[in-house]
């Protein structure tokens, strides 16, 4: 009985038992004027019943035949790409195809299909694919869904495999990891990012590490490399560290997409890199997130859990869809930070107006703080304004695009005019362009 239950549920007819099936039916429509063909249709008939019958039976005769499980990262990383495994065996004694789907979180809007895969006996196999989420949160992936067809191809058996589980999708840790490994082995350089020259000979001594490339030869301690038999190197603390505050708007003009992700990511993934920067550059790094009014406050600092508590700040970051209130923000930093700091301001302004609404309270904060503020180029409304104007329609739709982006620059030049460092840049260059300003600031000793 239990075999009939699991028959009815995952019993599935291939293409060829259809084709077959279609092929005996013709021979018994031509049978009604070809007498002698009605036997032989009756013998295939029979033949075909008896052949799905002994496959199914090899098919359903073990429950635990097949098996597929999921392997996912802990947490997935925010505008990268994610590695998801599945992993199958095959513990029939012959050869099937199998086509897999996966189910994938709903923000992704599709399954993840293998296609038709061949798997000897016994044999287990493993297949990687890439996820790219586009915004923070929970993820929920759903089942492992098999079809598995014998050697004869008649016969499918459907195998659904309970594999339900809520992956969480962070800040771009991935670039975080990545940017921190290219400034351990010197490599700053590459993807844009300029290296950091030194400010001078540090006096003051920290602790002593093992030896990574890229650390100065000179500062061997070949007393704790005795002890150790490992190579160990003296480190010292910077001879200025500075303060480095993250401030994000989030508001309602932060919740632009361009290319499926929203400013407000692309911000906090470039925080959160940053952040990482500063404090391997002996910096301490701070956050601060506001719309209509401040939220999310972290004092600067250079503790070890500093960066922990920066990526989960940044992960339960929301936008808001209110305007978004400058004077509560300096009302904040004047009340709040003390010591002159370096203030990355991350926000978006889309009109000149709106713009001159805000800049007093820039002005304010660029009296008593290094200000450098991050805004966006519309990439999409720079693409729009080289395709050839085709219309009058399209001319007009291009000098709107032009005026917007003649407004950015004059954004720039008026924050220059007041005092106030800017950087104008595109959504995916905006991790590599902060970090360079950053990088160039600190080189020159502007902070």
């Amino acid at each position: 009985m239990r075999l009939l239950k699991e028959i009815y549920r995952s019993f599935l007819l291939t293409r060829r038992s259809y084709s077959l099936l279609a092929a005996i039916v013709i021979c018994f429509i031509i049978s009604f004027f070809l007498p002698a063909l009605y036997q032989v249709a009756v013998i295939f008939l029979l033949l075909l019943a008896v052949t799905i019958v002994l496959d199914t039976l090899v098919l359903f005769g073990r429950k635990t035949a097949f098996n597929a499980v999921r392997t996912t990262p802990e947490r997935l990383s925010n505008g990268d790409e994610n590695t998801i495994q599945l992993s199958l065996v095959n513990n029939y004694s012959f050869t099937v195809k199998a086509g897999i789907i996966d189910e994938l979180p709903f923000q992704f809007r599709k399954a993840y299909e293998t296609g038709s895969l061949t798997l000897k006996a016994s044999q287990a196999h493993d297949i990687f694919y890439g996820i790219r989420p586009v915004e923070r949160g929970e993820y929920a992936f759903g089942s492992i869904n098999a079809c598995i067809t014998s050697p004869l191809g008649l016969v499918e058996k459907r195998f659904i495999f309970d594999a339900t589980q809520v992956v969480p999708a962070y800040p771009a840790f991935q670039q975080m990891k990545r940017y921190q490994l290219m400034a351990v082995s010197s490599k700053l350089n590459e993807n844009g990012i300029r290296r950091l020259r030194k400010l001078g000979n540090s006096t003051e001594f920290e602790q002593i590490k093992e030896y990574v490339s890229g650390d100065d030869y000179r500062k061997v301690n070949w007393n704790a490399t005795a002890r150790k038999g490992e190579i160990m190197v003296n480190t010292f603390t910077d001879e200025k560290s500075q303060h480095i505050y993250c401030l994000i708007d989030k508001g309602r003009n932060m919740k632009m997409p361009f290319g499926g992700m929203s400013l407000l990511d692309y911000a906090i993934n470039a925080s959160l890199v940053l952040a990482n920067v500063a404090l391997m550059k002996h910096d301490k790094a701070g956050l601060l997130t506001f719309a209509s009014k401040p939220e999310t406050f972290l004092p600067a600092d250079r503790k070890g859990m500093q960066m922990e508590l920066i990526l989960e700040n940044l992960y339960r970051q929301q936008t808001h869809f209110s305007e978004t209130d400058f004077e509560a923000l300096y009302t904040h930093l004047h009340s709040k930070v003390k010591n002159r700091s370096l203030m990355i301001l991350f926000t978006n302004f889309e009109s000149i107006p709106g713009f001159q609404r805000q800049l007093p309270y820039l002005r304010r904060i660029a009296k008593q703080h290094l200000l450098l503020v991050v805004f966006f180029e519309n990439t999409e409304l720079k693409a729009l304004r080289k395709k050839p104007a085709e219309d009058l329609e399209e001319i007009y739709i291009q000098t709107i695009a032009d005026k917007f982006a003649f407004e950015k620059r004059l954004i720039v030049k008026e924050l220059q005019h007041c005092g106030i460092l800017s950087l104008l840049t595109p959504p995916e260059a905006l991790t590599v362009n902060t970090i360079n300003k950053y990088i160039e600031l600190k080189a020159r000793q502007a902070i």
